[in-house]
């Protein structure tokens, strides 16, 4: 076992089991899943959320940095993937897995850290950086990364990380995830 592997929690490996046993194939990267665990771990009393729990990988990423008196909400579309994630945190009262719309999380909001991977990140932006704390954490990551100001995606302007790259209510970087994939993590500003 290399120092890699033994590196990653095994919640996040029982959440890949279940996503190779359901054959769902958008789990977030390991490389995201750290700049996840991250992000939980800087509010270690924090209300952290995902929309877009799929088979609950992000969602083990952000558990393995969540403190002892953090909360953790989840929100999935598909039935089936949502209670097969909440198995993998059945005996954790902290993690909470909803089924349905994104917007089913902002009765849970303002939020410390919210990784939007599903929806809202593209349909409601305006909504997801309303629904940060002061100072809270925001990651949106599957971007390709953009050597061009402003960044562009597939010859166009990407207007959708434009808007949170700019926004003026929060404080924002992309990072490279891997060699062909970014990731926008920003701050709300106080």
């Amino acid at each position: 076992m290399t120092m890699a592997e033994r590196a990653v929690p095994s919640r996040v490996v029982a959440a890949e089991r279940v996503a190779s046993e359901t054959g769902f194939k958008k789990s977030c990267l390991r490389e995201v899943g750290r700049l996840l665990r991250l992000t939980a771990a800087a509010k270690p009393n924090g209300v952290i959320a995902e929309s877009g729990t799929g088979s609950g990988v992000g969602t083990a990423w952000l558990h393995s940095g969540l403190g002892a008196d953090a909360r953790l909400v989840t929100v999935e579309r598909d039935e089936e993937l949502a209670r097969r994630a909440a198995g993998v945190f059945a005996d954790d009262t902290r993690v909470s897995v909803l089924t349905g719309d994104w917007r089913l999380l902002e009765q849970h909001a303002p939020f410390d850290v919210f990784f939007c991977d599903g929806g809202g990140k593209r349909d409601d932006p305006r909504r997801v950086v309303e629904m940060l704390a002061p100072g809270g954490l925001l990651v949106l990551d599957d971007f390709t990364p953009s050597s061009h100001w402003p960044p562009r995606f597939e010859g166009d302007v990407d207007e959708l990380r434009l808007f949170y790259l700019t926004h003026p209510a929060l404080d924002a970087t992309e990072v490279l995830t891997t060699p062909v994939s970014s990731a926008v993590v920003a701050a709300r500003r106080v």
